[in-house]
This record gives C-alpha cells, sequence and structure tokens, in this order.
C-alpha cells in the first residue's frame, strides 16, 4: 500500500481537517473522547472540540499520525502519552492503568483512536496506521504501548472500531493484560 504516514503537526492540519470533515469524525468528536471528560465534553460545541484538536497539532509532540495516499488523506490514528488522554486512565474505564502504573509516566504511551475515511476501511490501512504508531511511541521515548480494542463490531468496517480491532493489535504483536468487559481487552506491548 503506497501510503505516506507523518505526526500531525500545524502544517497538516488542513489534511486532518478534510479527512474528519464538516462534522468532525465519529459525530464532531474531534478525537476528544479520550481528551476529556464527559462534562467537559458535553459542554463543548463540535467547533470547540475541533479548536482543542486543533491546539494539539501546535504542541511539541503531535497528538497522532494522518496517513496520506498520494496526498489524499485517509487515515488518523491517535497515539500519545497516556498523561494526554485523562479520561482513558479513570477508575471507570476498561482502559485504566494497571495496578502500579502512573498514567503520567512519560514512557507509558496509549494508541486509542482510528478513524479511516468510510470508503478505504476494510484495505488494510488501521494495520499501516498501527505499525506506525508503534514506530512514533518509540522514537519518542514510549517504554510501554497499550490499547484498549475491542473483540467484535456488528460490521467489520463500522464507526464503533474507532478504537481498533483485537485481531490487528495481536497481529502487531500486543498481548492481552487484563479483560475487564468482555470483548474490550487492555492490550499491551513493551518497547524498551
Amino acid at each position: 500500500m503506497p501510503l505516506t504516514i507523518h505526526p500531525v503537526t500545524s502544517a497538516l492540519w488542513p489534511q486532518l481537517e478534510t479527512l474528519f470533515g464538516p462534522q468532525g469524525a465519529c459525530y464532531g468528536c474531534w478525537c476528544s473522547y479520550f481528551r476529556l471528560s464527559p462534562k467537559q465534553r458535553e459542554a463543548m460545541t463540535k467547533d470547540d472540540k475541533k479548536a482543542l484538536l486543533k491546539q494539539a497539532t501546535e504542541a511539541p509532540l503531535a497528538p497522532g499520525l494522518i496517513a496520506l495516499d498520494d496526498g489524499v488523506p485517509v487515515g488518523w490514528v491517535q497515539v500519545t502519552p497516556r498523561a494526554h488522554v485523562p479520561r482513558w486512565n479513570t477508575d471507570r474505564t476498561v482502559s485504566k492503568p494497571l495496578e502500579g502504573d502512573d498514567p503520567s509516566d512519560p514512557g507509558l504511551w496509549a494508541i486509542s483512536c482510528f478513524f479511516i475515511q468510510s470508503r478505504r476501511r476494510g484495505q488494510g490501512i488501521s494495520h499501516v496506521l498501527l505499525d506506525a504508531a508503534v514506530a512514533h511511541a518509540k522514537d519518542n521515548g514510549a517504554r510501554v504501548i497499550e490499547a484498549c480494542p475491542i473483540e467484535k463490531a456488528k460490521q467489520s468496517k463500522s464507526v464503533g472500531l474507532f478504537v481498533g480491532s483485537v485481531a490487528i493489535f495481536e497481529k502487531a504483536g500486543f498481548r492481552t493484560v487484563v479483560e475487564r468487559k468482555i470483548g474490550r481487552p487492555l492490550m499491551r506491548r513493551m518497547l524498551a
């Protein structure tokens, strides 16, 4: 697959904006689901969430990676230190840290969201993005990278796969470390 993968900096914001479209991917989420508490998200408009993600692209560490096919944006993965996705770390989520892990540890990373252009779903783009996300995390000091994918979706091209599928993570060398909810394992890959 002739894709190029890049960290989403402010220079690539227009491509991410194009990929997410006017609705902001996943019903106006703009990849805020794990970045904000439910109350914070409810208080924000779609434009507020968009501005929050745009601001993240201006930080020294990109909030994720974008896949381009001959310059056309076709996919996104949010890959960050766990500290950047606070909702991922709460006691009420299946992705909460393992006992003894400190979510503020800069070496503990999370792959929390994918978004693939609807007509390109099912073509292996998530596999390419996942491999690039692991490399990006390792290059930026990650020792451990985790994900909390879904075992099965109602449809193979479902938007509900925004957390990724267990199968792609297994193929990339991730292993289940705990399953707090059936079908939503916390998976981990050691990088150092």
